[in-house]
């Protein structure tokens, strides 16, 4: 189920979205996908950058938490 968000979204209408996309940007369509590129990439960078500290933080309480061993 690809497009959860809309179930009925056949080969027929994407390719209408497409064509219709195509009318309405024309050339600047690379720069719109250029940018939408960027900004995903951003926020994927942003997302990965938040794990990591959650895993920082959770490995530090892990290592205060360890009793040491006899």
């Amino acid at each position: 189920m690809p497009f959860a968000f809309l179930p009925n979204l056949g080969t027929t209408e994407l390719l209408v979205v497409a064509f219709v996309s195509l009318l309405m940007f024309g050339n600047r369509l690379p720069s719109v996908m250029r940018s939408l590129g960027k900004s995903v990439t951003e926020f994927k960078k942003g997302v990965a950058g938040i794990e990591d500290e959650l895993d920082e933080a959770v490995n530090a309480a892990d290592k205060k938490i360890t009793p040491p061993t006899a």
